[in-house]
């Protein structure tokens, strides 16, 4: 029998954090490590809500499982992770967002140096390039 207990929602640096726990008892020390880990994501991205389900099925193996869905000013971030226990589950979910987030930022910065340099090659007079032109000495012919 599965039991749907909602933690209660908080609201801490302007980010909503809302636990589910699904056949897992809710306890303070659970609940705190994940708004820890959770947290530790923010100096990397702008999380406006994070929404994470804790689950345990008896029925399946691996019986843990842990999804995490965060709410960002671009597109949502969403991750799952699977495993024999919820600290390992958590962990690969934990992984797959840093990926993401990792990913996202070198997509970025990527589009900024591409722009950057279409811009550069558009102010440049017609047959100019980038960089130093080496210089060479005349070849003069041996006798």
């Amino acid at each position: 029998m599965e039991l749907d207990h909602k933690h209660s929602s908080k609201k801490t640096n302007d980010m909503k954090l809302t636990l589910q726990h699904f056949a897992i008892r809710s306890t303070n020390a659970l609940d705190a490590w994940v708004e820890n880990q959770i947290f530790s994501l923010q100096p990397r991205l702008q999380i406006d809500e994070a929404n994470v389900r804790l689950a345990h099925r008896r029925e399946s193996s691996p019986t843990y499982e842990v999804r995490v869905h965060l709410v960002t000013p671009g597109p949502d971030v969403f991750a799952e992770g699977h495993d024999h226990t919820l600290r390992a589950a958590f962990g690969k979910v934990m992984r797959e967002l840093g990926d993401k987030i990792t990913g996202r930022a070198k997509k970025r910065l990527h589009k900024v140096k591409s722009n950057l340099s279409a811009r550069v090659a558009a102010s440049r007079p017609a047959g100019e390039t980038l960089g130093r032109r080496l210089r060479c000495p005349p070849l003069v012919a041996i006798p």
